[in-house]
């Protein structure tokens, strides 16, 4: 009789330790590896991934890629083969063709607002254009895989193309194109990234397109992508999304900074903008009157 008590006895620890170590696993952290943080951009995405899983009660923990001299062609093959789990970058149907894209705009459309970094001795250029026929006699620099690149020149501007990022800062300090087209929050903290170079953000000009920008994973990985939607539109429906937006330095103080209201406006089709892109949600983009 005894030695059947204590068989029993035994045999409940043996399922409490097993519940247990199961409870333990199941909630053990979910490791997200992403691109590193070096712009304010990265950091207001991170704020925003933080949120998006925040809002889905899910354990993780963040592994920053310690490399930043990766292109974004060489993120796009890490993220597509599983090497780095979660990208962010501005949309295109190339992009969304090799990667899953999670349909939230993460800056509700502001990365299409592109104001020019330029020499600082150029700005007399920029002073005389009026028309859009007037601004493609410039040159401007991109990445070869961005997807502003292929809308740039699909509206007929001349684009001079590197790959790597800070090599376009060189080209423009050095005269091989005339501006740099930039998202309104970032010129501000670049025109001083690298010492020597002489850049200064331009005064009057500004070109307008649809632009989403968002999280892309692998193929792969659906279960991270649905998780990251579920987070994502959570946040959208609750109002935390844009608390963040609106309350964040960095675009606060571009949107300042840029002097919307004195520019003068282009507008630009975006031929590659996907038929996926949630056009109709208005709750999901700026209305840039709303930051005037």
């Amino acid at each position: 009789m005894r030695s059947f008590v204590s068989a029993i006895i035994a045999r409940a620890i043996f399922i409490v330790l097993l519940g247990g170590s199961l409870l333990a696993h199941a909630q053990s952290p979910q490791v997200i590896r992403t691109l590193p943080i070096s712009t304010d951009i990265d950091r207001y995405t991170i704020n925003i991934l933080k949120l998006a899983i925040a809002r889905q009660d899910i354990p993780y923990r963040l592994e920053f890629d310690p490399s930043d001299t990766r292109t974004q062609s060489r993120y796009i093959e890490d993220v597509a083969s599983g090497k780095v789990d979660l990208m962010w970058a501005a949309s295109d149907q190339n992009l969304e063709s090799r990667l899953l894209p999670v349909r939230i705009p993460l800056l509700k459309g502001l990365l299409g607002h592109r104001i020019f970094l330029i020499h600082k001795n150029d700005q007399y250029k920029f002073d005389q254009i009026q028309t859009l026929d007037d601004l493609k006699r410039l040159k401007l620099g991109q990445g070869t895989t961005w997807a502003d690149t292929k809308i740039l020149e699909s509206n007929g501007l001349k684009v001079v193309k590197t790959n790597k990022y800070e090599s376009l800062l060189y080209m423009l300090d050095g005269g091989r194109f005339d501006a740099f087209p930039r998202g309104i929050q970032e010129p501000w903290e670049e025109v001083n990234k690298i010492p020597g170079l002489q850049l200064v953000v331009e005064k009057r000009i500004m070109l307008v397109y649809k632009m989403p920008f968002y999280f892309f994973v692998s193929k792969d990985n659906p279960r991270l992508a649905r998780a990251l939607e579920e987070g994502l539109n959570k946040a959208v429906a609750d109002g935390s999304f844009d608390k963040v937006f609106f309350a964040d330095p960095s675009i606060r103080k571009a949107v300042e900074l840029a002097d919307l209201k004195n520019r003068k406006v282009f507008y630009l089709d975006n031929p590659n903008l996907p038929r996926e892109t949630p056009v109709d949600r208005p709750e999901l983009w700026l209305d840039i009157n709303q930051l005037q």
